[in-house]
């Protein structure tokens, strides 16, 4: 029997990319996901994409233990992937009640109900936020972690709960995958990375301002120690951290406890480079004007990812090309995101339904 994997937060950037993921190899799917920052329209894409539906899609909060439960109770679920989470650095400065509530309080409703109905199998997506400001990179999984904002903490914090969790519980088998700096789209040009409001993430933004929906792009201080003075970020394909996560199912079973795993290519590519990188795919211009540095952010997070194509003998397949290419087509295709695609995405007929 295929196994069934509950994806919190799937429908969100990384989650829907990851549901098709799971689909292609065979899993079932169920997902967990309130829509806050996502979109419903993305789950019926996945459907259209990996021709086949998910078994079900629960628009609930994972903080909400009684609906969550509810899920369990009703699907033979084998394992979970945990999305689920805020994610801006500079907005978790703003609303750091919000994020430790969300991010932390939602970890341990999943933990406490996947105990309740005895699943014993996790994958977490942590974050290279962790290492903070690093004095030296590319970072391994024994650098020091030194997170320097909310959303990094929170992070940090659900790290030590998993640890924790996983000394009391014997049967408990947790991959934490700590990834840098996802981007890109799936090449349909179907999904990809619509943020609700203002993008709190780099990439998103660029698009917007190569497509017409913003003036310019705010450059976050120039005088970090960088070749550029711009901050230097490791960005990964998100189709590759789908693929990791993915690959990260298969091995939750080589032993239990708790261990944990960058996800990165291993280069660093600073925000004039991606930028410059973004307008030679597009073809159009990115406006830029650089501002004072954001509170909480660093000057270069680069991931060491041998630990991983080590154990898995698994890396990362993407370029910088294919990132900028592929988030371009899906702007390029819904120049206003999941709520009006162009007739040249392609997308699901009107009433179309995840669940089949």
């Amino acid at each position: 029997m295929p196994e069934t994997v509950l994806v919190t937060g799937g429908a969100g950037f990384i989650g829907s990319h990851s549901c098709v993921e799971l689909l292609d190899h065979g899993y079932e799917v169920v997902v967990v996901d309130n829509h806050v920052n996502s979109s419903p329209e993305a789950l019926v894409r996945v459907a259209k994409i990996a021709g086949r539906p998910l078994i079900a899609a629960y628009a609930i909060d994972v903080r909400d233990r009684a609906a969550l439960s509810e899920v369990f109770a009703r699907h033979p679920v084998d394992a979970v992937i945990h999305f689920a989470a805020h994610k801006a650095v500079g907005e978790s400065v703003s609303l750091p009640i919000e994020y430790y509530d969300t991010n932390v309080g939602g970890t341990c409703a999943l933990l406490s109900v996947m105990h309740e109905h005895e699943v014993h199998r996790l994958v977490f997506s942590s974050s290279c936020s962790v290492y903070g400001d690093a004095r030296t990179v590319p970072l391994s999984e024994d650098s020091p972690v030194a997170p320097t904002n909310p959303y990094a903490r929170t992070k940090l914090m659900c790290e030590r709960i998993l640890e924790d969790v996983c000394a009391r519980l014997q049967d408990l088998k947790v991959l934490a995958l700590r990834y840098f700096n996802p981007v890109g789209a799936h090449p349909s040009g179907l999904l990809g990375e619509d943020p609700h409001g203002i993008p709190g993430n780099l990439m998103p933004y660029i698009a917007q301002v190569a497509v017409g929906r913003r003036e310019e792009l705010s450059v976050f201080g120039d005088d970090y120690p960088t070749p550029d003075g711009t901050g230097v970020r490791d960005y990964i394909h998100v189709m590759d951290v789908a693929e990791g996560h993915r690959v990260a199912l298969e091995h939750l079973d080589d032993r239990a406890g708790m261990r944990v795993f960058n996800l990165g290519t291993g280069t660093g590519t600073s925000v004039l480079q991606l930028v410059d990188a973004f307008a030679a795919v597009s073809g159009r211009s990115v406006p830029c004007r650089t501002v004072g540095r954001r509170a909480g952010d660093v000057a270069a997070l680069v991931a060491d990812a041998s630990a991983v194509a080590a154990a898995w003998g698994w890396t990362t397949t993407r370029d910088l090309t294919t990132m900028c290419r592929d988030a371009w087509r899906f702007q390029e295709l819904n120049p206003d995101g999941y709520a009006r695609p162009s007739a040249r995405a392609g997308g699901p007929t009107p009433g179309e339904s995840p669940d089949g």
